[in-house]
């Protein structure tokens, strides 16, 4: 587990795809981090999640007044994230945004972009922009550089899947391909500490592992 920034209020981490963001069976970020600081008692709060498909940077509180005053911040959207994605068919558009009707099914764990409000739907709200264009395996695919204004359960995925450009590697929302991850990575994180007001802001480059690594993304078509 690659650590970024630690203190003693908080720890930032990079979380690898494939494990859990908070406490639960298997590999999770909580009692990793309980392992490297040597106390599987120690409090660990959970104040933001990735989905256990993505990875990227992740930020914990290591007391509970710390993580009170880091929700506060989330609240107050103060905490700003940027994300990687590699999509399939991607807009004709260089950059634009989003706000679509969100419903999560937590029985099927799956979201769903609906067309009214009613119990349960909330408002979701993004921005994008393209990096690069390139091809794969004959199909048109993208990079882009992504920031939510809300943070919805599966947000990035169902928003880009809903206009048929699922992200590379996420079958759950219709990719056509198969990948151990899903095309989704948290690059950088800024923040006000939640003691000093100091601007806390890290990043964490793409990783060389499966899907990022499989295609030629510095190529433009």
């Amino acid at each position: 587990m690659e650590i970024l920034y630690e203190d003693s209020d908080l720890i930032v981490c990079v979380k690898e795809p494939g494990v859990l963001s908070e406490d639960g069976n298997g590999m999770n970020m909580p009692d990793q981090i309980r392992s490297y600081l040597g106390n599987k008692d120690t409090y660990i709060g959970v104040v933001h999640r990735l989905d256990r498909e993505a990875g990227g940077v992740m930020l914990f509180a290591k007391t509970p007044e710390a993580g009170g005053r880091l929700s506060a911040l989330i609240s107050e959207r103060k905490l700003e994230k940027t994300y990687i994605i590699l999509i399939e068919n991607p807009p004709e558009e260089d950059r634009g945004d989003y706000t679509d009707l969100l419903f999560h099914d937590q029985r099927k764990n799956k979201t769903y972009v609906v067309s009214r409000q009613r119990r349960g739907v909330r408002e979701a709200l993004l921005s994008f922009e393209v990096i690069r264009r390139f091809s794969f395996e004959g199909k048109r695919c993208a990079m882009l550089k992504i920031r939510i204004q809300t943070g919805r359960t599966h947000q990035i995925r169902v928003q880009f899947a809903s206009r048929k450009m699922p992200l590379l590697g996420d079958r759950k929302y219709g990719s056509a391909f198969r990948f151990p991850a899903v095309a989704l990575w948290c690059d950088s994180l800024t923040f006000p500490h939640p003691f000093s007001d100091k601007v806390v802001s890290l990043n964490a480059p793409l990783p060389r592992v499966s899907p990022w690594n499989l295609f030629d993304c510095t190529s433009e078509s």
